[in-house]
This record gives C-alpha cells, sequence and structure tokens, in this order.
C-alpha cells in the first residue's frame, strides 16, 4: 500500500533510459575527439622519447611507425641491441592516414605541414631521399634525425578518423635537430588548410 505502482516505477525507468540516451549521444563526439587526440599524443610521446633517450643515453634509438597493421602501431627500439623499448597502439577506429581534403600544395596556401610533401602518403618522412624508408626515423645521440642510409630525415606523418577532416593531425619532423611540431585541420570557407597547434 506505501509503495510504488508498477506504472509509476515504468515512468520513472522510461525517464532514467532515455535521459541516459541523450548523455550517451551528446558525449559520442568528445569520445571520438580524445581516440584521435590520444592517438596523435602517442605519436608525439613515442618519437619525443625515442629522442630524448637518444641524447640521455648517447645511443641511436629509432622509430616505426605501422598503418598496415590494425590497430597502427609505433615501436621504439634501441638501434645497438634492437631490443624493443615500447610498442604502443592507436585506437582502432583511428589510424595513419590521408584524407581526400588534405592539401597538396608543399608552398603557398592552402599548404602541406611545413611544406613537406604533396599529402599523399599517411607515414611520408625521408623528403627528398631517393631509396629510404619512408616510416622509420633513427634519432642520433645529438638530437638529430636521419634514415637508415645516414641522410637527414625530414617528413611529417598523418593521424585520422576515416572520413572526418576535422580530425586530423599532422606531426612534422625537422631532421637536422629533430624537431617535433603538430598541426590541426582546420577550415576557411569551403577550403580545409594546416593550422599550427
Amino acid at each position: 500500500m506505501r509503495g510504488f505502482s508498477l506504472v509509476e516505477t515504468m515512468v520513472t525507468m522510461t525517464v532514467f533510459i532515455i535521459a541516459s540516451g541523450l548523455v550517451f549521444i551528446g558525449v559520442q563526439p568528445e569520445i571520438k575527439e580524445a581516440r584521435v587526440g590520444g592517438a596523435y599524443n602517442t605519436t608525439l610521446a613515442a618519437m619525443r622519447l625515442a629522442r630524448d633517450s637518444s641524447v640521455a643515453q648517447r645511443q641511436v634509438y629509432f622509430v616505426t611507425l605501422n598503418n598496415n597493421v590494425v590497430p597502427n602501431t609505433v615501436t621504439i627500439t634501441q638501434g645497438s641491441t634492437g631490443t624493443v623499448v615500447n610498442t604502443y597502439t592507436l585506437p582502432i577506429d583511428v589510424a595513419y592516414q590521408v584524407l581526400a581534403q588534405f592539401p597538396t600544395n608543399p608552398a603557398g596556401f592552402p599548404q602541406t605541414p611545413d611544406g613537406f610533401g604533396v599529402g599523399a602518403t599517411p607515414i611520408d618522412f625521408d623528403q627528398g631521399i631517393v631509396g629510404g624508408v619512408k616510416n622509420v626515423v633513427y634519432f642520433q645521440p645529438d638530437g638529430s634525425a636521419q634514415d637508415i642510409n645516414g641522410n637527414i630525415n625530414n617528413g611529417v606523418v598523418y593521424v585520422a578518423r576515416a572520413g572526418d577532416p576535422y580530425s586530423a593531425r599532422a606531426l612534422t619532423l625537422w631532421g637536422a635537430t629533430g624537431r617535433l611540431r603538430g598541426w590541426r585541420m582546420d577550415q576557411q570557407g569551403v577550403t580545409y588548410y594546416w593550422r599550427y597547434q
């Protein structure tokens, strides 16, 4: 007599389910954005860790970015021993990839990040070098980045969710100094461009 009726309980549960559904739908964009941000930050942190370890320990460390496996991975390896230090995995819905909206012009507007490449290769290191490996960067004890043949290794890697240009991030590497810069896709009118992050 003093409890809730079945109708009152059903109405309460219905309101709770509807509210939960709205909250779930509302947070989905933020969750997707967090995954892309996490993939970008993982890649950036791995490259910085390899560079810092190389300088601190006076040894070569190399980073291998792999977009041929699902999920994509980034691996840090100690050069002289071949010991894998760390392997990081990107979220399943984020990959090293290019999208149709990416600028393809190395100069002018809209420009590729730091003018590297033509926006067509997801992992595009070894800019201007013939015969190098585009997905491996060797960090030297002086902080510079080289390829397997000892050439200065400049380049860019793109991180994005398929079909979502606003999710796109890019990371550029200046080989002579090992400097890393982050970029984010933005839009001006109908033109997509890279904005320094």
